[in-house]
Formats: structure tokens, sequence, C-alpha cells
């Protein structure tokens, strides 16, 4: 998890270079199977063969898109886009997921005509090697593109990668079709056309729902929020850390806000050298650019302050959709509270606010409360 700020650039510098060479090795293998597998399935007549070719041709077309979207992505900050161009890279996943669906789509269509109007494979012992090389090559090159994909932490790669391995195992279904069509006079090719169009659309919706996650917004990475939380709490002036919220601009390019709970005895010149100091160290051991750290106060010395605390903190947390109560700090002399409370989305907010008032209100009468509502946004 830790890395400093010069390895951080090294990474983003090769970064588009893996994923274009990556990429460019992926074009060059599809293509090739694409021309075999299309030659076979016309030579032999096979249907479940032919639509093998079409979904190579469709994911050399994906590393296309995959290459385009990285060179996008890597795109310097300017005026219009300050922080960058890395959602691009979300959009070419969401096309390369839509040519998975389009190609799985079209081969269902072809199929079922098939299924009414056979057509009679006619398959050789050439058409059995070329299948089986072409399972073989699909493993290796599945294989290394999901590695690369998870190494460079590109979705899109790491699609073409999984959709590879798994075009591996429609191929086999197809040799397979083809050793029963020899064997025992049987043709399955429309059949088993139709079984691998319905993985193939399955696999494209997939790969949109979960870029379509990444594009709307989802739940930060509870081992990223725990790592930066215990981070942060190294600092031996800091007490807490909450609130953690990450907002992504694309693969390796996180920004985030966090609340440090600090002693009130500290003057605003602490203050800063201390945010500026967590705010550098999370960058340098992460690559997380900390953009705002806002500050909670807790009392240090006084134990009525402490007291009403404890009992508060008690109490708010019986209710069973308050997950955490923390930024608190009581005025005795001016008769004020505050905290904050996350509250889980089993609950509707304004009745959580008035339940917590209420409650507040009843066991210190003489004291006006100011609470904030958090959301759970992390784990």
């Amino acid at each position: 998890m830790e890395q400093n700020a010069s390895e951080i650039s090294v990474l983003a510098a090769d970064r588009e270079k893996i994923i274009v060479r990556t990429s460019f090795i992926g074009i060059g293998a599809n293509v090739l199977l694409a021309a075999f597998k299309a030659i076979v399935g016309l030579l032999s007549h096979s249907i479940a063969v032919v639509l093998d070719a079409v979904n190579n041709l469709s994911d050399a077309l994906s590393s296309v898109i995959t290459i385009i979207g990285a060179k996008l992505g890597a795109k310097q900050p300017n005026k219009k886009h300050p922080l960058g161009y890395g959602r691009v890279e979300y959009i070419s996943s969401m096309l390369v997921a839509a040519i998975v669906l389009y190609a799985g789509i079209t081969s269902l269509v072809e199929s079922v005509k098939k299924i009414f109007h056979p057509e009679k494979a006619d398959y050789s012992a050439l058409t059995l090697v070329i299948i089986a090389v072409a399972i073989v090559v699909k493993l290796i090159l599945g294989a290394y593109v999901k590695a690369q994909g998870e190494k460079v932490n590109s979705g899109a790669l790491v699609a073409s990668g999984s959709d590879a391995l798994f075009d591996a195992v429609l191929s086999a279904s197809v040799l397979a079709s083809a050793v029963i069509c020899l064997i025992w006079n049987i043709s399955l090719e429309a059949y088993v056309g139709v079984i691998i169009a319905c993985f193939i659309i399955k696999a494209g919706i997939e790969m949109m729902l979960e870029t379509l996650d990444d594009i709307i917004g989802q739940r930060s990475d509870a081992e990223i929020t725990a790592s930066l939380r215990k981070l942060i709490c190294e600092d031996e002036d800091v007490r807490g850390a909450y609130d953690i919220i990450l907002f992504n601009y694309g693969p390796n390019k996180n920004y985030g806000t966090v609340h440090i709970e600090l002693p009130d005895t500290m003057t605003v010149d602490d203050v800063d050298r201390i945010t500026r100091r967590i705010q550098i160290n999370v960058f340098q051991k992460t690559g997380v650019i900390l953009t705002g750290v806002g500050v909670y106060s807790y009392n240090t010395t006084n134990d009525e302050a402490a007291k009403i605390r404890n009992a508060l903190q008690k109490a708010v947390l019986s209710n069973e959709w308050a997950m955490q109560m923390h930024g608190f700090y009581a005025d005795t002399e001016n008769k004020t509270l505050r905290y904050d409370v996350v509250v889980s989305f089993d609950i509707d907010r304004e009745q959580a606010q008035s339940i917590l008032s209420e409650l507040t209100h009843k066991m210190y009468p003489d004291y006006a409360a100011s609470i904030v509502l958090d959301t759970d946004t992390s784990d």
C-alpha cells in the first residue's frame, strides 16, 4: 500500500505504456484467431465456429477502444478539466461492454436462425487442431491481459482478460460439439451457438453494470479507507480520523477529505502544521491527495464534558441505525453541545435528526445542541 512520491510518478508514467502494449498484443492475437476461425467455420459450415470468430473480432475492437481510452485518460489537466481526463477510461470500458453485448445479441439471432434452418457441419482433423490451439492461445492471452490489468488498475484490461478466459471455455464447447458431430453424427452447432451467445450477453451486461458503478460513484474501498485512517492516526497529535470520503477521477487518481480530532488547546498555527504534515504523508505513502482536512476539537481538561460525552454516546449508540458518534465537544460555560453521528441507510434522516434532538434535549435540557448526521460512505 505504501509508496513514495517518485514511485507514484513512475507508475503513472508507465501505466499508459503497459496498457497500450498489452492491448496491441491482444489485437494481434485476436485478429489472427478470428481469421483462422472464420476460414474454418465457413469451410466447415459451422455457425458455432463462425460466431467464435466474430467474438474474437469484437475482442480486437475492444482492445482498440482500450488503447484510445488510455491515451485520452493520460492527457494532462487543463483549465477546462483541472482534475484530468482519467474518467475517460470508464467511458472506454462502457464502450467495450456495449461491443460485447452487441456481439452476443447478434450471435444469438444468427444461432436461432440456424436452429430453424440447419446446415450440417463438415469438420476435419485440421478444424479440431485449430480450435484446440485457439483454446490454448486464449487461456494464455486471458491470463496475461488480466494480470496486466490488475497490475495497473485498468478496468478495461481486466474485463478484456476475463473475457478472453471465458472465450476459451466457449471455444472448448465448440470443440466438444465438433467431436460429438464426428463420433455420433449429431449436430449441436446451433444450440452451442445459442449457449455461447447467452454467455456473451451475460458478460456484456455484467461489464456494463460494473462500469456504471464506477461512473455513478460507489462506496470507498474498505481496505483503502482503513489504511488511510490508520496512517493518519499514527500522527501523535491526532486522536481520531473520521468522515473519510474519496473522490475518484479515474484509475489511480484519488482525491479525498477527512476530519481529524485534535485537542482544544491547540492554536491555528498548530492545526495548520499538523494538517499539512498529514497531507504530505498520505500522498507520499498512498498517492491519495487530501484536498480538505477538517478539524474536530475535543475537551482535554473538563471532567464534566467527559461525563456528558460518555453518557450521550451510550444513549445515541443504543439506536441500531446509529453507527458511530464522533466530533463531540461540550462548552459547559455557554451550555452548548456539538457532535456528529454516522447514520445507516435503514432510517430516514429527518426522523433520525428528530430522535437525536429529542434524546439530547431530554438528557441535557439546559444545553443547546448542534447535531450533524454523517452518511455511511465507507466501511
